[in-house]
């Protein structure tokens, strides 16, 4: 049997999503497909519009046989820590190949570029420290650290000024760095770029532009012809039911509380919180009513938004450098949690668990680790984004919902 891993956010699920998966299958010539996405808060720095067990169902719905979470330690995180969590739960699940979208749209410029960085890698992380001091975002440095050490004139390599590109390479980086089994492949992504804002004219959209459009008061409608019709079913279910669909401004409240009940020294203490950010942080949330207007407020040239929305979710959270740097551990992922799955799916877990080099983790009351510790403070954290009357609910759900199963 093959077995085809990706690794996914669906924030939400969208038509671009599914062609990845169905042109994936196709290529890994897949008779099992397992998929390992965030949970309640995402690489962007962004809480999942829906809780992560919707998003599952959603998954399933589309094809994937097996859905396993990222746990938080590693879903908000740099791209390469990102890659590493998953990577590493993939291979504990017995998959064969590893398929992602790319701007390149080929693995060869991709395995090349790697074999390059290889040969260069103490030059390539010096240069990125120092492209890194002189203020420089990390993407930015690793851009020019990239072109810098590879030669202008070499051709053939990978574009890492992309940001799929930058996190594909990322996983044939862990897969490499972990002596891992899986064959990466790549498809190329489909008209809509990652970070577009507005809605294309054909059926493909990225999900930051249906998030726009969900949030500026069109709700579910303008999103009707972007995602499939099982998903939108799905979406719709909820928001009819009463539930809300999450962005950061339902947490600037508890983010701005937080923020002004610590201390700049307590503040520093916290994960992505640099020199200096602490006084930043507390300076702008003052004058700031809205989650934007923060942002707004914060960002400079040293730091991406990206960056800055994640230390904003450590912050949210409280998660400090300590707690980190124990939880995430060697990089790698240290238990699988299942979301859902199928017939197909089930029927592999039975098999795997035998041989699986991860422990699989059925109830979180049982299992005691640092990065659980914190995958169930941000589920707290997050629940505490739907409204009063539907609290306790969310709060008892991360510990009471079992794996989605279709």
């Amino acid at each position: 049997m093959t077995i085809l891993g990706v690794v996914t956010e669906y924030n939400p699920f969208h038509n671009g999503h599914l062609h990845h998966l169905e042109e994936s299958r196709k290529k890994a010539k897949a008779d099992l497909t397992i998929a390992v996405m965030s949970g309640t808060f995402l690489q962007r720095g962004e809480p999942a519009l829906m809780p992560k067990w919707e998003r599952a169902r959603m998954a399933l719905a589309a094809g994937a046989d097996l859905v396993a979470e990222l746990p938080y330690a590693f879903s908000s995180q740099k791209a390469s820590t990102f890659a590493n969590g998953a990577v590493s739960i993939l291979e504990a699940l017995g998959a064969d190949y590893l398929c992602f979208g790319s701007e390149d749209g080929e693995i060869a410029p991709f395995l090349r570029t790697a074999e390059q960085l290889k040969k260069h890698e103490e030059a390539y992380s010096q240069r990125i420290k120092e492209w890194m001091k002189e203020g420089m975002s990390y993407p930015r440095a690793l851009s020019l650290a990239f072109k810098e050490v590879s030669g202008e004139g070499d051709g053939g390599l990978a574009d890492l000024s992309k940001p799929n590109n930058i996190l594909g390479f990322q996983y044939i980086s862990s897969i490499c760095e972990q002596e891992s089994r899986m064959v990466p492949l790549t498809i190329k992504r489909t008209a809509a770029g990652y970070h577009d804002t507005e809605l294309p004219s054909g059926r493909i959209a990225s999900a930051t532009s249906l998030r726009k459009s969900i949030f500026s008061g069109d709700g579910l409608t303008g999103i009707h012809s972007y995602v499939p019709p099982g998903v939108y079913g799905i979406m719709q279910d909820w928001v009819q039911s009463g539930l809300p669909l999450m962005n950061w401004d339902r947490f600037f409240s508890s983010l701005q509380y937080t923020v002004l009940s610590m201390t700049a020294d307590e503040l520093s203490m916290i994960y992505e919180v640099e020199e200096g950010l602490e006084n930043r942080i507390r300076t702008s949330i003052r004058g700031a009513s809205s989650f934007q207007e923060f942002m707004e407020r914060l960002k400079t040239k040293r730091y991406t938004w990206t960056r800055l929305q994640r230390m904003c979710v450590h912050v949210l959270t409280r998660t400090t450098k300590q707690e980190m740097q124990e939880a995430v551990n060697r990089e790698r992922a240290p238990y699988i949690r299942i979301l859902g799955m199928n017939e197909a799916g089930q029927r592999h877990l039975a098999a795997i668990k035998k041989t699986s080099t991860l422990p699989l983790v059925v109830n979180p009351r049982s299992f005691n680790h640092p990065a659980l510790t914190l995958d169930l403070r941000a589920a707290d954290i997050y629940a505490m984004g739907f409204p009063g009357s539907l609290r306790p609910e969310r709060l008892r759900a991360e510990y009471a919902t079992p794996p989605v199963r279709i």
